[in-house]
């Protein structure tokens, strides 16, 4: 784990603080680097989906890589740039081991003027099993006078 300087660490509060509903989920920061980043989604029993298998829900697991993948396209671009989901794909893999927390880790892969393409993976511990894996792209605000 990339352990952040104090800019670093304001910068990834200030972002992850933006979204109430990442403090409901209780997603917080673990790591990042030039342009990914690594979340983790607790395990709480008030967000699995049916209480006799104890999985968390599949929506609180996009919300934790949708969550990532952001970050990663603000951490590539180095500024808290507007920017909105255009699309996230997320493939389910298997059920996350109850009891476990998930981590998800997203990566900006590459940028246009306008598009940020993202590619992510969840796991609840061991990265070569992973729950799910997802492929996104997010749209960029035009800096002003570029509307």
């Amino acid at each position: 784990m990339s352990e952040p300087g104090e800019p670093q660490r304001r910068f990834v509060g200030h972002f992850l603080g933006a979204v109430p509903h990442l403090a409901a989920l209780g997603i917080h920061y673990r790591a990042h680097g030039p342009g990914w980043a690594e979340l983790e989604l607790p395990y709480n029993a008030g967000l699995v989906a049916y209480p006799e298998t104890g999985v968390i829900a599949s929506g609180a697991i996009f919300s934790l890589m949708d969550t990532a993948s952001g970050l990663a396209v603000v951490l590539r671009m180095k500024a808290l740039v507007p920017h909105a989901t255009l699309d996230l794909r997320c493939d389910y893999l298997r059920p996350a081991e109850p009891g476990k927390a998930v981590i998800g880790r997203a990566e900006c892969y590459r940028m246009t003027r306008s598009v940020a393409f993202v590619r992510g993976l969840a796991h609840d511990g061991d990265a070569s099993r992973p729950v799910a894996h997802t492929a996104g792209t997010f749209i960029l605000q035009a800096p002003s006078g570029q509307r």
